[in-house]
């Protein structure tokens, strides 16, 4: 466990690593908006999903293990000052693999990847069967992967790579992300190394390590998944304007159903 000053630090790296929106508020805003009954977002990180699907108007809560994470998304919800009536957002720390809310939703979504942050096909499993005892009978769930092509895995290969320097406006000062990444095919798995070097003027720089394992799983995994956990598959999508998945597509939008009892 990373202590409080570092762990605070990789909370606002992630909101810069996300700096430059991926696209996907108003595909979910378009989902919570045709279910009936509250959003749950599970690993929902620092709110960047849930905070402007409750200031539009839903109730959603949001789950996630990493407390700092949430302290972001207190925060950001905080923040908010023109919000639509109805507008409500509670935030839970908790393992998604072992989540038991005791109520059921009308939308329940993982985003953006964050199903391969996950440590292996098990505690994949258990997520997908968190999302089928959360789901409203006639809700609806929304999980959305990145498929890497081989040339994405090639550079996987332990060379150091810069992904972006950016301001830190919140701390003043600017950052520089530079990854380290080993896949490991027999595994479907990478162990990605993440640096970020912060500096300002007048102070030293400092480093920062984060360390994650990504499962990767293919498409047909993702079916069989949601299949063991009693979901019916509805739409397989290829971005998030919901067009054809095909072949050459680099991540799926996968929308299930709960399957008849």
């Amino acid at each position: 466990m990373a202590d409080p000053e570092t762990a605070d630090a990789l909370a606002r790296y992630y909101d810069l690593d996300l700096a430059e929106d991926p696209g996907d508020v108003e595909m979910y805003v378009a989902f919570a908006d045709s279910t009936t009954g509250p959003v749950l977002e599970l690993m929902a990180g620092t709110g960047r999903l849930s905070v402007p699907l409750a200031a539009a108007g839903h109730r959603v809560v949001a789950v996630d293990r990493d407390p700092h994470m949430l302290a972001r998304a207190a925060t950001r919800w905080a923040s908010v000052t023109d919000r639509a009536p109805g507008s409500r957002l509670t935030l839970v720390e908790a393992d998604v693999t072992r989540l038991e809310l005791g109520k059921r939703f009308g939308l329940v979504f993982v985003a953006l990847n964050s199903l391969l942050l996950l440590d292996g096909r098990d505690a994949q499993q258990k997520a997908f069967a968190t999302i089928a005892r959360h789901l409203k009978r006639n809700g609806r769930s929304v999980v959305d992967m990145w498929l890497p092509a081989p040339e994405d895995l090639a550079i996987y290969d332990g060379r150091m790579v810069l992904d972006w320097v950016r301001h830190d406006e919140d701390a003043r000062e600017w950052v520089a992300k530079t990854t380290c990444a080993r896949y490991q095919p027999a595994s479907g798995k990478a162990r990605v190394t993440s640096f970020f070097d912060a500096w300002r003027d007048g102070a030293a720089p400092r480093r920062v390590m984060r360390q994650d394992t990504i499962s990767f799983i293919s498409p047909y995994e993702l079916v069989a998944f949601a299949e063991a956990a009693g979901l019916v598959v509805e739409t397989f999508a290829g971005d998030y304007e919901m067009g054809q998945f095909a072949g050459d597509s680099d991540r799926v939008v996968m929308v299930c159903r709960p399957g008849s009892d």
